[in-house]
């Protein structure tokens, strides 16, 4: 192992709070001096199907403290998931049943290991020990924190100025997270910013419980690639880490020139020498912050598609946007029609390219919808019917032929 202070140097990068550093410092040492690694936890709740890049935030801190040599404790919350996380929220979010939550987490373990090394992790459910705990162990696990102490919380406080409804199982979902803590005996928890109300809540548990208190470090928030409200899939401002590699540099290309930095910082492995290179040029006027943000977009496509499908997208990528040639491999599409024209958003849904024609609407509406490098500017165009190709363009990144054959209805149809 490396010693406290070099650890410290890579703990640190791109946290935002680490408390109390002092309880950290001895953990290392003891750490260190009996040669026995830490237990470092992070929950996630599979409330959607996959994961996106801000979720990685958290799980690249975890890959960094494996390389330091500690174990790394997943914790796949199949119960604390039916609850959903209040923090931050203004209502009370929909519950999932325990079916779409397991088949959730399924694609969670897939793809956490990407990142991390499988042989330096532990996967737990933390239905492993709630589905075993009789009402009589709830109530006493209940009792280990105080409803004013809940009231806390800026959310439900807001929550409840307004008397706006606050589910009594919500309640539960901080002491839940605290439990977790208890049952694995985490030395250290990961979690966003917006988690810092459950992380401390389970260091008061776990001292309930006679077990030695969890250490806490928060991390950013990441910003989606509108640049104003956290990477979400709700809010169409994320990227997924399977997406295809030419969508993820596209959507990197995408970001506002302010978020060029955190993101190198938070998502990437550049050393912290050329980090600072980094900042130094985007903050003076000598350096196009296109050419860094095609960086950023190349080092994260090579994370999790590899070092050739990254030279690729961004081929791709200047093909299409800086010499305005067509990409290669653009899918082409048919479909039977019965008259001589159709509807452009249907012909949209028809070929999949959309899953309704009130979004294709929406896209024509915007702008961004373009037939033969044409933009749509009316919802009612159509198209002929005569196999003809034609090149639709949807957005910045999406192309496709589309080849509507004309089949006519028989008599007997």
């Amino acid at each position: 192992m490396l010693g406290v202070k070099e650890q410290l140097e890579v703990i640190r990068r791109g946290t935002v709070e680490i408390i109390p550093e002092e309880e950290l410092i001895k953990k290392l040492e003891v750490s260190i001096k009996e040669n026995k690694p830490l237990r470092i936890k992070m929950g996630f709740d599979p409330t959607a199907p996959d994961i996106h890049l801000g979720h990685t935030v958290g799980i690249r801190k975890l890959k960094q403290f494996q390389e330091l040599g500690h174990l790394v404790v997943l914790i796949i919350g199949d119960y604390t998931g039916m609850v959903g996380d209040p923090s931050g929220r203004s209502e009370t979010r929909p519950q999932l049943s325990y079916e779409e939550v397991r088949k959730n987490a399924e694609t969670y373990q897939k793809q956490f290991f990407k990142i991390l090394d499988k042989k330096k992790t532990e996967v737990h459910f933390n239905g492993e020990w709630f589905s075993k705990m009789s009402f009589q162990e709830i109530m006493h696990l209940a009792s280990k924190f105080t409803l004013a102490r809940i009231l806390e919380r800026d959310d439900f406080a807001e929550r409840y100025k307004e008397q706006s409804p606050i589910s009594l199982h919500e309640l539960f979902y901080p002491i839940m997270q605290g439990y977790d803590s208890v049952a694995i005996k985490a030395d250290l928890e990961i979690g966003a910013t917006e988690q810092k109300f459950n992380l401390l809540t389970a260091r008061q548990i776990q001292q309930e419980y006679g077990i030695a208190s969890q250490v806490i470090l928060t991390m950013p928030v990441l910003p989606g690639t509108d640049g104003v409200q956290r990477m979400s899939k709700s809010l169409g401002n994320y990227i997924g880490i399977d997406e295809s590699p030419e969508e993820i540099f596209g959507k990197i290309m995408s970001i506002p020139d302010e978020l060029i930095y955190p993101y190198f910082e938070l998502l990437t492995d550049i050393p912290p020498v050329e980090l600072r290179k980094i900042k130094k040029e985007l903050e003076g006027e000598e350096v196009n912050p296109m050419e860094w943000k095609k960086r950023l977009g190349s080092e994260i496509v090579k994370l999790y598609h590899g070092q050739k499908d990254a030279e690729r997208a961004q081929s791709e990528f200047e093909k299409v946007f800086s010499k305005k040639e067509l990409p290669e491999d653009i899918p082409r599409l048919t479909f039977d029609w019965p008259e001589k024209k159709v509807w452009i958003p249907y012909a949209c849904t028809a070929t999949n390219l959309m899953t309704g024609t009130a979004q294709a609407v929406r896209l024509i509406e915007q702008g961004g919808l373009y037939v033969n490098n044409e933009r749509v500017k009316s919802i009612d165009e159509k198209i002929d019917v005569d196999g003809k190709e034609w090149l639709f363009k949807l957005g910045k990144r999406k192309f496709a032929w589309v080849i509507p054959i004309y089949k006519p209805k028989s008599v007997n149809d």
